[in-house]
């Protein structure tokens, strides 16, 4: 089957639950038709003029970023203007692009994950809680003859996670009623006639998020034409998600030698810092990004330091004399490597149907020198 856009739309939307971003921030597709087809993904951390210019030159169908091309209102597009010539090509070329920002910052195995993995940081949990997801209760009505297979079919489209245990469901027994009707062709019955069955009342949990494809495999499983069921949204906190991590190193180090293990993980030649270089840091706050704002909340969860991007004289002054060394590591340099993590995942949804690439060159517009 050819892959379009909007099934690559549909696998970041698993990858970045869309409903995970920050209020106000500009995610999905910003330039495209989602009925067009994709043989060629480009995944980079933003577009710049030079990145268009190498996928336009692949012939690249689509690009996905984690920072938005269309983050403003746009006045004018003149050709005469870097940036603006560069969607004018993109739009020229039919060459879609999506965004997913601040939801693949707080999405599992996102931006601030792969920090994490990346420092060998253990037990990491999240920096600043911004959401929970919304729970239903999923009820439908079985055959006797069919529970187990319906039941198999929710658990298995994800219904029923309760902390670490899947599949849970409950089952009461009950009688259904029914008279199929003139042109029905029922699994049970007789057109006309009332029909009573032994039947089951199903229930099980589920994330609001994940109702249209749990509730098209339990019609799948179940064997009537018209199935009964009903879908409830719940008030129970569901699991919560959110921006930054804090973990721990497998043990105490100073902290130049944290700051020179941050460098070497990120492949850098130097790398700045604030605080004693002898101090001794084990608890380690993340935030991909622009994270100086999370700086009282690094210090009131206990952090030793946060590794973060853009922080200034002052906030990192303050920050060290309130007891929180700052690892300020360049912005492009901190997120980019979750491109990998993301087109790797993209590969694997999308099939072999489609190819994927990386490009992150030249997106860091800072030097060393």
């Amino acid at each position: 089957m050819q892959v379009t856009v909007a099934d690559v739309m549909r696998a970041m939307d698993v990858i970045a639950p869309p409903h995970m971003a920050m209020e106000g921030d500009r995610i999905g597709l910003q330039l495209g038709d989602p009925a067009r087809p994709v043989a060629k993904l480009v995944v980079t951390l933003e577009v710049t003029p030079d990145v268009v210019d190498r996928a336009v030159a692949w012939g690249a169908d689509m690009i996905v970023a984690h920072h938005a091309l269309l983050f403003r209102p746009l006045s004018e597009i003149r050709w005469d203007k870097p940036r603006q010539a560069m969607v004018a090509k993109l739009v020229a070329q039919q060459t879609a692009f999506f965004a997913a920002h601040t939801n693949l910052d707080c999405a599992p195995g996102g931006v601030n994950d792969v920090i994490v993995e990346k420092l060998g940081l253990s037990q990491p949990e999240l920096l600043d809680v911004t959401g929970r997801d919304k729970l239903a209760k999923v009820v439908v009505f079985v055959p006797v003859s069919h529970v187990d297979a319906v039941r198999q079919a929710l658990g298995d489209a994800g219904a029923g996670h309760i902390g670490a245990y899947s599949h849970c469901t409950f089952g009461t027994p009950g009688t259904g009623s029914f008279k199929p009707g003139p042109g029905t062709h029922p699994y049970i019955g007789e057109e006309g006639k009332l029909e009573l069955v032994d039947e089951v009342r199903l229930e099980t949990i589920a994330y609001e998020r994940d109702l249209d494809r749990i509730v098209a495999s339990m019609l799948k499983a179940h064997p009537y034409e018209e199935v009964a069921y009903d879908i409830y949204p719940l008030a129970v906190p569901g699991r919560p998600f959110g921006i930054g991590r804090i973990g721990t190193l497998p043990e105490p180090m100073e902290l130049e030698s944290f700051v020179d293990r941050v460098r070497r993980a990120f492949h850098l030649p130097h790398l700045r810092y604030a605080g004693c270089p002898r101090a001794s840091v084990q608890k380690i706050a993340v935030l991909g990004g622009s994270g100086s704002g999370w700086i009282p909340r690094a210090l009131a969860l206990g952090a030793d330091a946060l590794v973060t991007a853009d922080v200034s004289h002052h906030q990192a002054a303050d920050a060290v004399h309130d007891g929180l060394a700052i690892v300020d590591v360049p912005h492009a340099a901190l997120e980019a490597p979750v491109c990998e993590a993301v087109a790797r995942k993209l590969g694997e949804a999308l099939g072999p149907g489609v190819e994927v690439r990386v490009d992150v060159e030249g997106v860091d517009p800072w030097r060393f020198v």
